[in-house]
């Protein structure tokens, strides 16, 4: 095999594909980027065998082929060279041996045979639809915080991607993610072609959900999702990202999302998230909790700790219905706060021990819940 192409282009394709491989493997291929020169291209791929990603960037192919190569260290060498240098990719397979060359600088690397890379085997998808990579990202973006990271409850390890029928009878795309203390549900109207997503969702690993956020990089391009009972596909330009999703059912999510809460506090996310974190300073690591005391446009944000002091600020919001006084983790309203774009952060409460709902202002198409705790 022998390659030629500009360093940026390499880099671009080398950054997003070598993400995925994990530092430490039971198997030495894992650890190995897979290179196939042909048709004027350079192909790069890479799994830790529950996600593949592939991308290809055009090259001057000379002689086609495939070899591996160990991704991070190739990653740092393509990443140290000069911007706008031509790299040559050469493979020796007798001598077990890739040559990087650009101008006067010359590396060998050690190579696997290509033909032991696993590849992630083909799958009949029952879903397949396009939608804007912005809207895309903007879903599991606005979900992830809330996944869970307890491996004993491993389908909370990632986010619920599903159809769902509002209430008004409107099929809806959801993204939903929730650890148990706080959740998060994103909706948009679905593409067409999603309709024939598997009944019950599929639930996307947490690493699957971080690779995404990298690759989805132009908002305006389009996504071609695939989905199966087993697997999940996203085809974005030259990008192709494959991933098994997480087994098991999601839970029914609804039942945790209140519906009567009718004590209605807004305020300034920005100013609010600033006041919580400065209070929160004092608060132990353990519980980081908060109290909220309300009273008629009036909000006061406290923390008693034993071993560190107190804090107290008042901030103006508003807020008309009778006071009342809850807690909450500090990381937990500071996750929502963050989430809110586009005008007020709207609370909804009932009573102390009653979880909380979050809305970004008036924006329907996403909410968020939070469960309080004892202050």
């Amino acid at each position: 095999m022998k390659a030629i192409l500009e360093r940026g282009a390499l880099l671009k394709a080398l950054s997003h594909v070598q993400s995925v491989v994990e530092r430490r493997q039971t198997m030495p291929i894992l650890a190995h980027v897979l290179l196939r020169a042909e048709d004027g291209r350079l192909t790069l791929a890479a799994t830790d065998l529950g996600i593949e990603a592939v991308e290809s960037a055009a090259a001057q192919v000379e002689t086609p082929g495939g070899a591996t190569a160990p991704a991070q260290t190739l990653h740092e060498i393509i990443r140290k060279l000069p911007d706008g240098a031509q790299i040559s990719l050469s493979h020796d397979p007798a001598a077990a041996r890739l040559e990087i060359v650009a101008g006067r600088s010359r590396f060998e690397l050690a190579t696997l045979p290509d033909a032991d890379f696993p590849r992630m085997a083909a799958a009949e998808y029952a879903a397949r639809f396009v939608m804007k990579a912005g809207a895309l990202k903007r879903m599991l973006d606005k979900a992830k915080f809330a996944m869970s990271s307890d491996e004993s409850r491993y389908y909370l390890n990632g986010v619920y991607l599903h159809l769902a029928q509002t209430e008004g009878g409107v099929r809806r795309l959801r993204a939903v993610a929730t650890d148990g203390h706080r959740l998060a549900r994103i909706e948009a109207d679905p593409p067409e072609g999603a309709e024939a997503m598997p009944a019950k969702g599929v639930i996307l690993p947490r690493k699957t959900v971080t690779e995404l956020g990298k690759l989805l990089e132009d908002a305006e391009a389009e996504v071609e999702v695939s989905v199966s009972e087993d697997k999940v596909r996203f085809a974005c330009g030259p990008v192709v990202l494959t991933s098994l999703v997480v087994e098991g059912d999601f839970p029914d999510y609804s039942r945790v999302i209140p519906r009567h809460n009718d004590k209605r506090l807004h305020a300034d996310p920005k100013l609010l998230a600033a006041a919580v974190d400065r209070v929160a300073t004092v608060a132990t690591d353990k519980t980081n909790a908060v109290k909220l005391t309300l009273e008629e446009d009036k909000l006061t944000l406290s923390v008693i700790s034993p071993d560190n002091g107190s804090a107290a600020e008042e901030l103006l919001v508003g807020y008309g219905a009778a006071p009342l006084e809850i807690g909450f983790n500090a990381r937990y309203l500071l996750d929502i706060l963050g989430q809110i774009e586009k005008g007020d952060a709207a609370f909804f409460l009932a009573d102390p021990n009653a979880p909380m709902l979050a809305r970004d202002g008036e924006d329907e198409s996403a909410l968020y819940v939070v469960m309080p705790m004892r202050v």
